[in-house]
């Protein structure tokens, strides 16, 4: 059994400093964890056309990260904005307890102004920790079933989706996030954020885990800020697994990057 808390957010836009502040707090509010899934680009919401507030791994925000995890013994995974040379990307990441943090970039970037300032990942975040296994995908990711597929049945246990969805398309969200974890025989832990943004969009949550089967686990409020704690079962899941292997009969293609 693992303890994850999901926390939907209202992002401040454009205000790392006290976004860090806010999540801290919220975290100190719900202690005891193994794993904290925050929104995507936590430090600044999806300010996409200010490029300027990227920052490398050892800026301020993964720097926070990597001190909360380890202060507190728990894993956190979302996604920030990150510069890496002179190239902008929105990039995921899981950070453990001993400072270990791995990334990998959105592979489908939004239509529009993350398209023109950003450039797209070509590889899957996939870790174990604690003797689970985790996929982490951005937002628009969650469109595309092939980008999500657990091709293997046991490649992750976890799909964790990080997004600034917005209210506009969350039927798409609703459906898609249950789609996912039915066709994966996976939990999804799928977190959004909440508010409006500087491109004057509107994000009313929707926040969700999902059984292997689809069945919500835990949801939030329409526009909801709040954290809900959720404890994920592997006996249960390999019993889903085990029971009908849907896997075995999928279609075998290969993905190019």
């Amino acid at each position: 059994v693992m303890k994850i808390v999901v926390l939907q957010r209202d992002i401040v836009w454009a205000q790392p400093a006290e976004n860090c502040r806010r999540c801290s707090e919220a975290i100190d509010r719900n202690p005891g964890a193994d794993l904290y899934v925050l929104p995507e680009m936590f430090s600044t919401g999806f300010s996409v056309d200010k490029p300027e507030l990227a920052e490398d791994t050892d800026g301020e925000a993964i720097q926070a990260i990597k001190r909360w995890a380890r202060e507190g013994n728990f894993a956190i995974a979302s996604s920030f904005m990150a510069t890496d040379g002179n190239k902008s990307y929105n990039r995921g990441f899981f950070c453990q307890p001993d400072g270990t943090i791995e990334f990998a970039d959105k592979r489908h970037l939004f239509i529009g102004d993350e398209q023109k300032y950003f450039t797209p990942g070509n590889k899957h975040l996939d870790v174990e920790f604690r003797g689970v296994k985790f996929r982490v995908l951005i937002c628009f990711d969650l469109r595309f079933p092939v980008w999500s597929r657990n091709f293997s049945g046991s490649e992750y246990d976890v799909l964790i989706y990080t997004a600034n969805w917005p209210k506009d398309r969350i039927e798409a969200w609703d459906a898609l996030t249950v789609a996912r974890a039915m066709e994966n025989q996976s939990y999804v832990c799928a977190v959004n954020a909440i508010g409006t943004d500087s491109y004057s969009v509107q994000h009313n949550g929707h926040s969700v885990m999902l059984d292997p089967r689809g069945k919500c686990l835990a949801s939030f409020d329409e526009w909801e800020a709040g954290t809900r704690t959720v404890e994920i079962d592997m006996a249960y899941l390999d019993k889903v697994r085990n029971r009908l292997p849907f896997w075995k009969s999928a279609d075998h293609f290969t993905v190019e990057i």
